[in-house]
């Protein structure tokens, strides 16, 4: 009896386990059969060693921080839109790409300075190789208007190329009866809050518009827009501008060389100075499209002049004007930059120290810093730097307010311009042109009253 029991038992095991083999047969084929027809589920677990977590799952997708990739594509494409409290070091570390490289290309923004000052809003746009995530390029959207592209060179370091679209340039009347303060009603009219600044700075010798200006005054402004595609960009310039404060009229229109100037034709900046500093200090690197880098000796834009001279000589700023900037870049050092009104900017680099503050109103002649050695320097010098409607020009032949009026050959045409623009205060449905330069088209013309 035991003996048929136990033969039993071995039947029943032998039934169990063909049937346990025949179940792992068929979960084996199964699998099999689907990676082969299933590759891609597979090859990114392949490719990583084990502990490392890509950068793009520390971010979640989505209209401020996108991660796009064309499948068409063999490069990696990485959109980052800026937000309050990010920073370049912060963003490289997300994506994984080293501070090394990062460094590389502060040291190509040295010329232009635009990583300084990115914003809420700005776009940055990665470009890396798919195998190696090795950084080939980024672009940085400043607005629809201006791009600055870094891509890296043969030699590995990177070069910027800036890149400026015109667009088109939009007139519209802003008109307004001053109730309670100019400042509210020019924000009432649609001015922004720079706009309002830049036409106080303007009439600043004339008036006192916190004690000058009175409730039922009137101004009269001008302003041009740039648009892209029919989108406006956020730039925006004052062609002319009318004050009228009881019996008087002020005014000031823009000309051609950047400078505005009033009815008469005489111009209404302070003169500027030549030169940001006290008595005579030696030219030792000047203003060139194509200079040979004393340190890293390679051919790229040398975007000011390089005046030799100690550390702590009193660096004074060359116009009236508003501080923008007061930054220390690890190649351009401590450095100050200056606003003069709309169109003029001047930069202050490589300083030992800086006197003024962000926001600071400074005037004509007044001490904003000392010179010194700091960043990427081969001895104690001043960096100086002159922009004009936003491109650098050579401070020392370039055309600055000097308190002159406009050139007698030039009037006829000056007065012609004023014509234009008083005739659109006057009428403002009128159409006229889009450009200043070009009279012969016409555009979309916004009359807004209060």
């Amino acid at each position: 009896m035991d003996l048929i029991c136990a033969s039993y038992r071995r039947k029943r095991q032998s039934k169990r386990l063909t049937l346990l083999l025949c179940v792992f047969a068929i979960v084996l084929l199964s699998w099999l059969t689907w990676k082969a027809f299933c590759p891609s589920v597979f090859a990114v677990a392949n490719t990583e060693p084990s502990g490392v977590v890509r950068a793009e799952a520390l971010i979640t997708p989505g209209p401020d921080h996108i991660d796009t990739r064309a499948t068409s594509e063999p490069n990696l494409v990485l959109t980052w839109k800026i937000t309050k409290g990010d920073t370049l070091s912060a963003i490289f570390k997300n994506y994984e790409i080293s501070q090394s490289v990062l460094y590389q290309i502060l040291s190509a923004d040295e010329q232009i300075l635009a990583l300084d000052v990115i914003s809420p809003g700005h776009l940055l746009t990665f470009t890396l190789d798919q195998k190696t995530r090795d950084l080939l390029s980024m672009e940085l959207l400043i607005h629809p208007g201006k791009r600055v592209i870094y891509k890296r060179a043969d030699n590995g370091s990177f070069d910027y190329d800036e890149i400026t679209i015109p667009g088109e340039w939009e007139k519209e009347l802003l008109n307004a009866d001053i109730v309670g303060s100019f400042y509210a009603s020019a924000q009432g009219s649609g001015l922004t809050e720079q706009e309002t600044g830049n036409i106080t700075a303007l009439f600043r010798d004339h008036i006192q518009f916190a004690r000058d200006i009175r409730s039922g005054d009137r101004f009269e402004v001008i302003r041009s827009r740039q648009f892209i595609d029919g989108k406006f960009t956020g730039q925006s310039c004052i062609e002319g501008v009318r004050i009228f404060r009881g019996k008087r009229i002020y005014s000031a229109f823009l000309w051609d060389d950047g400078n505005y100037y009033d009815l008469e034709g005489k111009n209404l900046a302070r003169a500027f100075r030549r030169y940001p500093m006290a008595g005579y200090h030696k030219v030792t690197s000047h203003f060139s499209p194509a200079r040979l880098h004393p340190i890293t000796r390679r051919i790229e834009p040398h975007n000011g002049v390089d005046f030799a001279m100690p550390s702590g000589t009193p660096i004074l700023s060359t116009g009236d004007g508003v501080v923008t900037r007061v930054c220390n870049h690890p190649f351009a050092g401590k450095y100050v930059e200056l606003q003069h009104g709309s169109h003029f900017a001047t930069r202050y680099l490589h300083l030992s120290r800086t006197l003024v503050k962000r926001g600071q109103t400074v005037k004509r002649g007044e001490r904003i810093a000392l010179s010194g050695n700091t960043g990427r320097s081969t001895g104690p010098h001043l960096h100086f730097e002159l922009h004009v409607n936003g491109s650098p020009v050579n401070p020392l032949t370039a055309k600055i307010p000097m308190g002159s009026a406009v050139p007698g050959e030039k009037l006829v045409d000056f007065n012609r311009r004023v014509g234009e623009l008083v005739a659109m205060m006057e009428e403002p449905s009128r159409k006229i042109a889009l450009h200043r330069e070009d009279s012969d088209s016409s555009g979309r013309v916004i009359s807004k009253s209060l």
